[in-house]
């Protein structure tokens, strides 16, 4: 069993201000497979104020910055991809053939269209005597759902990290071990603390 109940935040691994835990079962096997902490509003508060403070550091960052961030995470990503299947599968029941070949690859392939996105994206242009920039908007908060979990997790991170914005990512307390695993990735892909919380 996994202890899991620690919160990643402005770059740390870190216990929760106000900790309720939780034990998440496989629903194939009823089997008690990690235990987490349930986050109270003191600890959103610190991952908020985490993702404001590196919002003007990071969102100044060139494309090329980010680019070399991405690609970090995508091998990072491919190179624990069985492991990903793994969890996804644990989390949520599902036969591990679905979770190998449907599940972990909608992770990669999101944060991958992300990163090709990014590489050709026009963030400034010209238009008559209109200059149109484009720019990061803030910090994000994602709320993600049990049913296809690190899809919905990458689907909302990696288009995030490829404009500049900072995040606060809450994922589903039923199915959290994919959202541990890709916050170990994105800590491993070195990116600047605080942007992902």
């Amino acid at each position: 069993m996994k202890d899991l109940r620690k919160f990643y935040i402005d770059g740390q691994w870190v216990d929760p201000v106000q900790g309720s835990d939780l034990n998440v079962e496989n629903p194939a096997s009823e089997e008690v497979i990690a235990t987490i902490s349930l986050g109270a509003s003191a600890d959103v508060n610190k991952a908020v104020a985490a993702a404001k403070r590196a919002f003007p550091e990071f969102s100044a960052t060139s494309v090329e910055e980010r680019i070399s961030l991405m690609e970090k995470l995508l091998e990072i990503y491919m190179d624990r991809y069985d492991e990903m299947a793994w969890v996804i599968s644990a989390e949520m029941g599902a036969p591990i053939s679905f979770a190998t070949e449907s599940q972990a690859d909608c992770g990669r392939g999101h944060i991958n269209s992300a990163l090709e996105a990014l590489k050709t994206f026009e963030f400034e242009r010209q238009v008559g005597d209109t200059r149109i920039v484009k720019e990061a908007i803030g910090v994000c908060g994602f709320i993600t759902p049990w049913n296809w979990p690190i899809n919905q997790i990458s689907c909302k991170v990696a288009p995030a990290l490829a404009t500049g914005c900072t995040m606060v990512l809450k994922p589903s307390e039923i199915a959290p071990l994919s959202g541990y695993l890709f916050t170990e990735m994105m800590d491993q892909a070195g990116f600047p603390a605080g942007v992902y919380n």
